[in-house]
C-alpha cells in the first residue's frame, strides 16, 4: 500500500509502531468502520505479532457482547506456556458505553493498563462509529461516542482512525498498486472505478483483483475494461441516461443509450436487462417523490434493503426525481418501460428501434390530458 497517502497515514503509523518492540503499546483502539483499513491493520498485526506457527495459541478473537471485560483482562494478564506473545482483538466495544456507569469495568481497565502484561497487546475494535474523510463532517452522535472513548481509553491506548478513504487517494492506490504488480491502470479507468463504487475500498480492492485477472496478458486496465467488468460502472451509465431523460435532453439521452449498448457484453441482446434497471430506477424516483426525500441521509429510510441505489447515485437520483412535477409523470414513465419490455419479448424485427422510441417518448414532455365534450342522452320512459 502506498505510504504517502493521507487517508492511510493513521494505519501506516500503527503498522510502523507495532513493528518496533520499543514503541509497541499495551493497547490500541481501531476506531471506524472502514473494513479495508481494518483488514490491513489486522494482517499487519498477525504477520508481526502472531506468526503462523504459534497463532493457534496466541491469537484471541473476543466480543464484549459475549465475554466480560474482566475475563478479557484476566486472559491478557495470564502468560501463555505455548506462545511468547498474546494478541487479543476485542470487538463490540459499544457494550462498554451502553446503559449504566460501568464504573467497575473502567476501574478494571485502568488497573490493568497501569501494570500491563508486556507480552500482550489488546486491540479494541470500535466499528460502530463512522468516520468520514473530513473529520469536521462527522455525525454529531458519532463525535460524542468518539470523545467518550478518548476520555476513557485515550490515556492508555493508541488510537488508529479507520476513516473513509479520500477519492483521490483511492485512485492513487489503484494506480500505484497495479504498477507494483506490473500492470498499468489508466487514470480515467481508476477514476471511473472509484466513482462507480463510491470510494468503498473493500469493493474497490475486490473489483481490482477481478480486473487484473481480466487483463492478464495485456497488462493494462482501460476505461472500457472497467465499464465491461464492473456492474456499478454500468449502473453509473444508466443513471446518466435517466439524468438526460429527466432533463428532457433527447440528443444526449440517445447518445447515452448507444454508449450503454456498446459497452454491454450482449449489445442489443442485453436490452431487457437495461429495461429492468430503468423500471427499477423510475420506481425508486417515484418513492423518493412520494416521500418527499430531500437529502441522501433520508433516502436510506425511504428505500428498503435490496431496493437502494449505489451511494454515488443518491444525490443525483433525488435531483432527477424532483424534476418530475407529479406522480402521474413517473407512473407514465414506468408504463412506457413496461410496454417496451413487452414489445422486446415479442421478438421485434429491430430491438434498437424499440429502445430508441422508448427513450424519445420518455424524454418528451407529457401531453396534457384533454377531455372531449360528450352528449348525454336521457332515456325516456
Amino acid at each position: 500500500m502506498p505510504t504517502s497517502l493521507r487517508s492511510f497515514a493513521s494505519t501506516d503509523r500503527f503498522i510502523a509502531e507495532i513493528a518496533d518492540p520499543t514503541a509497541l503499546r499495551a493497547g490500541y483502539v481501531l476506531i471506524g468502520d472502514e473494513i479495508f483499513l481494518y483488514d490491513h491493520c489486522r494482517k499487519a498485526v498477525l504477520s508481526t505479532l502472531a506468526p503462523e506457527e504459534t497463532r493457534d495459541f496466541c491469537l484471541h478473537d473476543l466480543d464484549l457482547a459475549e465475554t466480560s471485560i474482566f475475563d478479557i483482562l484476566d486472559r491478557a494478564q495470564t502468560p501463555s506456556l505455548m506462545a511468547p506473545f498474546q494478541v487479543l482483538f476485542v470487538r463490540g466495544l459499544k457494550a462498554l458505553y451502553g446503559r449504566g456507569s460501568k464504573k467497575e469495568e473502567f476501574a478494571a481497565i485502568d488497573a490493568y493498563f497501569r501494570s500491563p502484561n508486556p507480552s500482550a497487546v489488546i486491540l479494541f475494535v470500535a466499528d460502530h462509529l463512522r468516520i468520514p474523510t473530513d473529520l469536521r463532517r462527522m455525525d454529531y452522535q458519532d463525535k460524542e461516542r468518539y470523545e467518550r472513548i478518548r476520555e476513557t481509553l485515550g490515556d492508555w491506548c493508541g488510537f488508529v482512525e479507520l476513516a473513509r478513504v479520500d477519492d483521490t487517494d483511492a485512485i492513487k492506490w489503484l494506480v500505484s498498486t497495479a504498477e507494483s504488480r506490473g500492470v498499468k491502470f489508466d487514470p480515467d479507468a481508476a477514476r471511473e472505478l472509484v466513482d462507480a463504487l463510491g470510494a468503498d475500498m473493500m469493493l474497490i480492492a475486490s473489483e481490482f483483483e477481478k480486473l487484473l485477472l481480466y487483463v492478464e496478458g495485456k497488462n493494462r486496465v482501460t476505461l472500457g475494461d472497467v465499464e465491461t467488468m464492473v456492474l456499478a460502472a454500468k449502473q453509473r451509465s444508466l443513471y446518466e441516461l435517466t439524468d438526460a431523460i429527466s432533463a428532457k435532453d433527447r440528443p444526449r439521452a440517445l447518445l447515452l443509450l448507444h454508449g450503454l449498448l456498446n459497452a454491454s457484453d450482449g449489445g442489443e441482446d442485453a436490452a431487457i436487462g437495461h429495461l429492468y434497471m430503468l423500471a427499477r430506477t423510475f420506481r425508486q424516483m417515484l418513492i423518493i417523490s412520494e416521500k418527499n426525500v430531500r437529502d441522501s441521509r433520508a433516502i436510506w429510510q425511504a428505500l428498503w434493503q435490496g431496493f437502494r441505489m449505489p451511494p454515488f447515485a443518491a444525490e443525483d437520483l433525488i435531483k432527477q426525481a424532483r424534476r418530475y412535477k407529479s406522480r402521474r409523470e413517473l407512473t407514465r414513465a414506468i408504463r412506457l418501460v413496461a410496454r417496451a419490455d413487452l414489445e422486446l419479448r415479442s421478438s421485434p424485427a429491430n430491438k434498437l428501434l424499440v429502445l430508441e422510441r422508448l427513450i424519445l417518448d420518455l424524454s418528451a414532455e407529457p401531453k396534457p390530458i384533454t377531455y372531449q365534450s360528450s352528449h348525454q342522452f336521457a332515456m325516456e320512459l
